[in-house]
């Protein structure tokens, strides 16, 4: 598998999800790949160690990591979130997140324009 992540830019993410359209992302460090329908949208994170996203809120998110590891404050609860693990964020909870190594999530966002493409 890391020889495969090698030949994809060093993400999990194949040409495959690659080349979908990319997210108007505006923050250095993260990339995202959007697969859309119509009323919701699921994007494929690739987030360098940028250190934190600032607390911010929007609709509901359910997240899954596929690689790293990541501190996720989800209303008043921190937790590490590791390979494997997922998350559910209600829609307008307040959420932000710490990211000390590269981590690659995918996120489905329970709305069909969360972000732009770019």
């Amino acid at each position: 598998m890391k020889e495969l992540m090698s030949q994809w830019d060093g993400t999990v993410y194949p040409d495959l999800i690659r080349n979908m359209p990319e997210a108007d992302i505006p923050m250095d460090g993260v990339r995202g790949w959007i697969l859309q329908s119509g009323d919701r949208q699921a994007v494929f994170f690739d987030i360098e160690p940028v250190g934190e996203v600032p607390p911010h809120s929007h609709c509901a998110q359910w997240g899954v990591v596929l690689e790293g590891e990541m501190s996720l404050t989800i209303g008043d609860e921190t937790k590490t979130y590791r390979k494997g693990d997922w998350y559910y964020i209600p829609e307008n909870v307040v959420h932000g997140a710490t990211f000390l190594s590269r981590v690659n999530v995918i996120d489905v966002f329970d709305a069909p324009d969360r972000w732009k493409v770019k």
